[in-house]
């Protein structure tokens, strides 16, 4: 699945891999899914998209200072990436990462997008724990902020709450403009 976005953006959001019923079918990260409404309703309201979100890849829909990616570039067996298959695709996200000269910020969407991208900077996991509404920074100036993952399960048992997931976008909408 290829990244969706401008690679001169200052954002990079990092999710966890592409959705059989959602971006597998329609070839645009988080667009066919219920995780796509709330990610694509809260770009916009964040002013990092523009245009309207209809679930379809010709809906006009454009992301602002902002790049989608996935940590697993393939839909994975029963919906849950092995160990195998994440570590196939870090030369992805590494290439994805490095290829963004802007970048400022990057969130990521749950734990195994959060590791990922440590993986990807070559940190220690140990020195940067995920937990929801946190950030850490690092030296060669990136921010990574955390968040739970914005899949139906999650919000439907309310491990993530709409107010919790905006509440991450107001901090990283403050960072890029402070």
């Amino acid at each position: 699945m290829p990244s969706f976005g401008d690679a001169g953006a200052r954002l990079l959001v990092v999710g966890l891999a592409p959705g059989l019923k959602g971006a597998n079918r329609t070839g645009r990260p988080f667009t066919g899914d219920y995780a796509g409404d709330l990610l694509y309703a809260t770009l916009i309201s964040f002013g990092f998209a523009s245009g309207c979100y209809d679930a379809r890849p010709d809906d006009g829909l454009k992301l602002v200072d902002c790049m989608i990616t996935n940590a697993v570039r393939c839909v994975p067996p029963q919906n849950k990436p092995t160990p195998q298959e994440i570590g196939c695709c870090r030369p992805f996200l590494i290439g994805r990462i490095s290829a963004m000269p802007n970048l400022r910020v990057i969130l990521a969407l749950g734990r195994i997008a959060h590791d990922q991208v440590l993986s990807a900077l070559a940190l220690k996991k140990s020195h940067f724990p995920f937990a929801h509404g946190r950030v850490h920074s690092f030296e060669n100036g990136i921010v990574l902020a955390d968040s739970f993952h914005c899949s139906r399960y999650n919000t439907n048992t309310g491990r993530l709450t709409e107010a919790m997931f905006h509440s991450v976008f107001a901090d990283i909408r403050a960072r890029l403009d402070g």
